[in-house]
């Protein structure tokens, strides 16, 4: 059940360099009122007792406020009191018990291996049980003593690879716990397996009539099958901060004083930096723009597609990209400062969660090793009391460890997320994190982004009004000049009409409000009407959503965009509301936009103009109530709330790091995929649950019979390979199922208790 980190990380070799205390004093950043913060990397965490022994260790500590692993990220959180000054030596704590801690940079690039040695391991030891199993079939017919004895040594030198090379994932897990006055559950597997492979050996030499190799090489790898299904369902969670990060500039180019411009870090931009920004490059930090004209795609913080006009003296954020003319902009902040730097430590914060069934997989491994390691010294005294048979005592003592360990609890959930992975793949749907299926089960409340997620991004034109055939082909031959978003969408609109292609001069585009160009002596503009219209425009043509076509001032046609609402969108509404599920529009747009779309699919309640930080506290807002929440978003912007929800779920033309945060990720491009992972979540906790009570309802039957001597570690090993079989076969069951859609639903909403 638990996969904890190899000693052999203290030892020395090449790797990323343990921090000084004075190294994470400078990483730190200031909570206020006595408290700083430094996130380390842990390459080494790997399980939910790595976890719990990371934050009990650390927050022993007499200065540490709190400590909170993350098992996804490989990570620790630590507030601690900075009242004395240099903060304690995290580094060399951490390593005390085994772990190597690192910065975030320097260990954000170490490559991940356990997946390959979780799989050579799992290969060595089922081609070595498979094959004793083989041999065992003649010792099991009545071979001959002489035959037994060959096959009881072949048996042996299979197994012996297996027993060393796979089975050292378990020893040395055992072997740190019981290092540091614990035991795991990794401490009974690993007895189990070398006193049964101990005593066979023992009895071959002896030419005794029964070896137990099959029994240790068939635990060892059916626990390796539910330990890499396990690591592969986490491995697909990828940290969304860790890909914002890596998103973001890793410098800027600064204008110095005498005129020399020079490439610098982030970190040597301070309050008052000027800065160049040049097309296509991101702010690095809030500021002012000193110089130039030129249009922002803000969509990385409030995830809508139009670019905004700005100027000298607008204010810019970091993470704001410049599509058109180069800007100097001046620093009002340092990078570390700004609204994206607080986007990101909000990601980071509200990653450190966990699953309610991995929680209670740790504690029944805290809870249970201890009862078995005494269940089991107690069969032997007891036995050994009454026989005086050392052998036969320490034979039954070593069935009731191998009867007992947790393999079909090792499998219980893994194997059920793998097998409903694969369903909804087969919906396209990718499900990020298996965990998730649990909490989808469970939501009450859904909250939809707009742009990107309900909606389409690209523009479409709904409307216009021309007065003849030359005004369209005027408006569609400018169109072909640029590639503003708008521009396309008339381009694509005169793709499917009639029109004549018209040959215009002096055709130029001027960034933030259109395009002029001259026509038989005329000047002919398409765009903002406050820029194309001579006066005021009317409040129709002066909307964001409209653009003008005009000849000297005058308004010649106007055309009138909308956003494409995306497939499925209006029955998803509909079906989350039959199930009785509160359903909620939060949006950066304009109010305006924002009701026109949720009357279009029939959402109610609406907030829009909302930044992240907004969305996340709407979100929570929401969880204080009790409510269980469901966030489906697409951008940057959302990356925050859909990490902060209960569960979330993301189209797959979002953002890399709005699909990085979801757990869900809908491929197909539309909603129906909402009604195909709710069927799916209810289906899987259904069955989560009954292979607990399965693997429960065999050890109360199987431990009393190993106990009372009437299974040897052979009879053990079927034992606990048939649990394991039962809970692989009743995962299955998902994959085969098939349930009217009408039945399936009912017992969803039993299950959560609606209607």
């Amino acid at each position: 059940m638990t996969c904890c980190a190899s000693i052999a990380s203290s030892l020395p070799e090449p790797g990323p360099r343990r921090p000084g205390v004075d190294e994470v004093a400078l990483a730190s950043r200031d909570l206020g009122n006595g408290l700083r913060q430094i996130t380390l990397s842990v390459p080494d965490m790997r399980c939910g007792a790595c976890m719990a022994l990371l934050e009990s260790t650390l927050g022993k500590h007499p200065e540490v406020h709190m400590a909170r692993a993350n098992l996804t990220a490989k990570r620790v959180t630590i507030h601690w009191q900075a009242e004395n000054g240099s903060p304690p030596d995290f580094a060399a704590l951490i390593g005390k018990i085994g772990y190597t801690a690192v910065l975030p940079a320097e260990g954000r690039d170490q490559p991940d291996g356990e997946i390959s040695a979780l799989l050579r391991a799992l290969a060595v030891a089922g081609f070595c049980s498979m094959n004793i199993m083989v041999l065992s079939v003649s010792v099991w017919a009545g071979a001959d003593p002489a035959t037994r004895q060959t096959l009881h040594l072949m048996s042996a030198a299979l197994a012996l690879p297996a027993v060393i090379y796979s089975g050292a994932t378990f020893y040395r897990s055992a072997w740190r716990a019981l290092a540091h006055g614990r035991a795991n559950m990794d401490v009974p597997v690993s007895i189990g397996v070398l006193l049964s492979f101990g005593l066979s050996v023992y009895d071959t030499f002896a030419e005794g009539r029964q070896a137990y190799f099959e029994a240790s090489t068939s635990l060892i790898f059916i626990l390796l099958v539910g330990r890499t299904l396990d690591h592969l369902m986490r491995r697909r969670a990828r940290s969304a901060a860790a890909s914002l990060a890596d998103m973001m500039p890793k410098g800027a180019n600064v204008i110095r004083a005498d005129g020399r411009i020079e490439y610098v870090p982030l970190s040597d931009i301070v309050s008052g930096t000027r800065t160049l920004i040049a097309a296509g490059d991101r702010i690095p930090a809030d500021g002012t723009i000193l110089s130039g004209l030129s249009e922002l795609d803000r969509s990385l913080l409030t995830g809508e597609s139009r670019w905004e006009t700005v100027g000298p003296g607008g204010q810019v954020r970091a993470g704001d990209l410049n599509v058109g003319h180069p800007l100097t902009v001046e620093a009002t902040a340092a990078p570390g400062d700004s609204t994206l730097a607080e986007l990101h430590r909000m990601l980071e914060t509200v990653e450190d969660g966990r699953s309610q069934y991995r929680i209670l997989a740790d504690r029944a491994a805290r809870l249970y090793a201890p009862v078995i390691h005494g269940l089991s010294v107690l069969t032997f005294l007891s036995w050994f009391a009454v026989t005086q048979d050392i052998h036969l005592a320490l034979t039954i003592s070593i069935s009731v460890l191998i009867i007992a360990c947790p393999c079909a609890l090792g499998l219980a959930v893994p194997m059920v997320q793998v097998v409903a992975a694969r369903r909804l793949f087969t919906q396209g749907i990718v499900a990020r994190d298996g965990s998730a299926l649990e909490r989808l089960a469970e939501i009450d409340t859904v909250v939809f982004d707009k742009t990107g997620t309900l909606t389409q991004y690209e523009p479409r034109l709904l409307t216009g009004n021309w007065t003849g055939p030359l005004e369209f082909s005027l408006a569609a031959s400018l169109s072909r000049f640029s590639s503003h978003p708008m521009s396309r969408a008339i381009a694509d609109y005169a793709s499917r009409r009639e029109w004549e292609a018209l040959a215009l001069d002096d055709v130029r585009e001027i960034p933030g409000n259109g395009l002029e160009a001259s026509f038989r002596g005329e000047v002919y503009r398409l765009g903002r009407a406050a820029w194309a219209a001579s006066g005021d425009a009317d409040d129709r043509t002066g909307a964001a959503s409209t653009v003008v076509l005009t000849r000297q001032g005058e308004i010649l046609a106007s055309f009138v965009f909308g956003e494409k609402v995306r497939a499925g969108s209006a029955m998803a509404v509909q079906f989350l509301k039959s199930r009785g599920i509160a359903v909620v529009m939060l949006t950066g747009d304009v109010p305006e936009a924002a009701l026109a779309v949720a009357r279009e699919v029939g959402i109610d309640s609406v907030r829009a103009a909302a930044l992240p930080k907004d969305k996340a506290e709407a979100i929570d807002a929401l969880r204080s109530l009790g409510r269980k929440v469901m966030m489906i978003g697409d951008g940057i912007n959302d990356a925050v709330a859909l990490k902060a929800a209960h569960v979330s779920m993301a189209p797959a033309s979002g953002s890399d790091i709005g699909r990085s945060a979801a757990d869900f990720i809908l491929l197909n491009g539309n909603m129906d995929g909402i009604k195909v992972a709710l069927t799916t979540a209810g289906r899987a906790a259904v069955l989560i649950r009954q292979n607990f009570a399965l693997a429960i309802v065999y050890n109360a039957c199987s431990i009393p019979l190993a106990l009372l001597g009437y299974a040897n570690p052979l009879i053990a090993a079927i034992a606990m390979s048939t649990s394991s079989i039962l809970v692989v076969a009743n995962a299955m069951r998902l994959e085969i199922d098939r349930t009217p859609p009408e039945r399936e639903m009912r017992r969803i909403n039993k299950l959560a208790g609606v209607g």
